[in-house]
C-alpha cells in the first residue's frame, strides 16, 4: 500500500477484548504506516492492556451522540456541504434509509461528517475494523473525501448485519479481510465476484510469553491426584461456543482424570 498514512475507524478504543486489532495495529506502526484512530465511542473498560501503551497513534474521538456535540455536527456539515462527495454520500444515505430507517443509521452519518470535517492532514486511506457501525461511518467519510478504504471483517458484524448491508460496502470497499473461513465464504458469497475479500488469521505474538524453562509434567490423564488441565480464557457467552466445549469434555471417557479451569466472566457461567 503506498498510502503511509492511514485513518483507522473502531467502534471503542482502547478495548480490553479488542487486543487482537491492538496487536495488528501495533504491527503496522512497526512496519512503518503512520496511523491515527478514530474511535466512535470513549473507553469504557476499567482496565488496559499493556500493548495499548506500545502504540503510538494519536486517537481522535468523534461524538457518540451527536445531540451531545450539536455545534461540532453542525459545523462539519456546513464544511462538507461544498464538498464534491456530499451529495454522493447524501444519495447512499437516502439509499441506506429506506432499507433501514433508524437513529443509528443517521448518527453514523453525522460521525462520518465529523470525520470528514476534522480530516487529519496527510491522510489518504481509510481503515474500519468491524463491518457494521464502523465501516457504515467509514464509507460514508470515503464518499465525503473522495479517498479509498478498506475494511476488516471479524465475527458478530459479519452474521448479524443485513445482507443488503454488507452486499454494499464489499463493493464500496478497495478490499476486505476476515479471519475466519466461515466468516470468508460468507462474504465471498455476498461479494459476488464483484470485489476482494481476503482470508487472514489472527496471530500471537509469542514473543510476549516467556520461556517456560522447567521440565514439563507428561500428564495422560491416568493419575487422579495429576490431572490433565484443560484452560479456557475468554468471555463465557453464547457465541464464544463454550457450550461445545463442555459437550465435548462430556464425551472423555469417565477412568480419564481431567479438570477444567476459566479465566473470564460473562453471562453463561
Amino acid at each position: 500500500m503506498q498510502h503511509r498514512k492511514i485513518v483507522v475507524v473502531l467502534k471503542g478504543y482502547p478495548r480490553l477484548s479488542e487486543t487482537f486489532i491492538a496487536q495488528e495495529l501495533l504491527g503496522l506502526e512497526r512496519a512503518g504506516f503512520d496511523l491515527i484512530l478514530v474511535a466512535l465511542r470513549r473507553p469504557t473498560d476499567a482496565k488496559r492492556h499493556p500493548v495499548h501503551d506500545e502504540i503510538k497513534a494519536p486517537v481522535h474521538y468523534l461524538p457518540e451522540y451527536l445531540h451531545e456535540e450539536p455545534l461540532r455536527v453542525i459545523r462539519s456539515l456546513f464544511a462538507c456541504l461544498l464538498r464534491p462527495g456530499f451529495w454522493r454520500a447524501l444519495r447512499s444515505l437516502a439509499t441506506d434509509i429506506r432499507r433501514d430507517f433508524t437513529r443509528n443509521r443517521a448518527r453514523r452519518f453525522g460521525q462520518a461528517l465529523v470525520l470528514a470535517a476534522e480530516w487529519p492532514e496527510g491522510a489518504r486511506w481509510l481503515h474500519a475494523h468491524f463491518a457494521h457501525t464502523p465501516a457504515s461511518v467509514t464509507r460514508y467519510a470515503s464518499q465525503l473525501r473522495g479517498l479509498p478504504w478498506s475494511c476488516s471483517a471479524h465475527a458478530k458484524d459479519i452474521w448479524t448485519s443485513a445482507d443488503w448491508d454488507l452486499a454494499g460496502k464489499l463493493s464500496s470497499a478497495r478490499w476486505t479481510v476476515t479471519c475466519t473461513k466461515a466468516g470468508f465464504d460468507r462474504l465471498k458469497k455476498l461479494a459476488n465476484g464483484n470485489s476482494s475479500v481476503h482470508l487472514s488469521y489472527h496471530g500471537l505474538d509469542l514473543d510476549r510469553f516467556g520461556d517456560f524453562g522447567e521440565a514439563r509434567k507428561q500428564h495422560d490423564g491416568s493419575a487422579p491426584d495429576e490431572p490433565v488441565i484443560v484452560l479456557s480464557v475468554g468471555r463465557a457467552v453464547e457465541k464464544k461456543g463454550y457450550d461445545t466445549l463442555l459437550e465435548a469434555l462430556a464425551l472423555l471417557p469417565g477412568d480419564l482424570a481431567w479438570r477444567f479451569e476459566h479465566i473470564g466472566g460473562g453471562e453463561e457461567l
